[in-house]
């Protein structure tokens, strides 16, 4: 236990403690968007990958987890395996990194349930990185830099979530 206490700690430091999102909340999320059928999805700050293996499952994306947390892609790589529909699947990866050392250019699609210092941070890599049409799903806080490409924004009992289109 202390192992996986440590884990969650050091995910903290790094700028986004692990916090689950009820599987409910990952579809409704999720259903707002028109996803492209092998678009690429990627989840930054993946924790379990919950977001991520919901759009794979019931949009036919492609998916990356990334995460700081060696312990939480472990656990993310065994719930894939866990799932009947996802066990096998070579569209779902997951890479243990830095957000911030990631490149993005092929991303279609980008979630993030981060804090707004941390989201901040991301702005140049987005910049460089993003494509046109790139579509970044924020849960809990907005991502200040691009409130004009703001395109939905939905209130939730928890955290709003923020729909962009870059």
């Amino acid at each position: 236990m202390s192992i996986y206490g440590i884990s969650l700690i050091f995910s903290s430091l790094m700028g986004a403690p692990y916090v689950p999102t009820k599987n409910k909340l990952a579809i409704e999320i999720l259903k707002e968007v028109k996803f492209k059928k092998n678009g690429l999805f990627v989840e930054l700050g993946s924790g379990d990958a919950r977001i991520v293996r919901s759009a794979v499952k019931n949009y036919g994306v492609r998916g990356l987890a990334i995460d700081v947390n060696g312990l939480l892609i472990i656990w993310s790589k065994i719930l894939k395996f866990l799932d009947p529909r996802l066990r096998g699947n070579d569209k779902l990866v997951f890479l243990k990194a830095n957000i911030l050392n990631v490149d993005l250019t092929k991303a279609d699609y980008i979630y993030l349930f981060l804090f707004p210092e941390l989201i901040k941070k991301l702005i140049p890599n987005f910049n460089r990185d993003l494509k046109k049409g790139t579509i970044i799903i924020s849960h809990g806080f907005p991502v200040e830099e691009y409130k004009n490409k703001l395109f939905k924004k939905v209130e939730r009992s928890t955290f709003p979530t923020y729909y962009y289109k870059i």
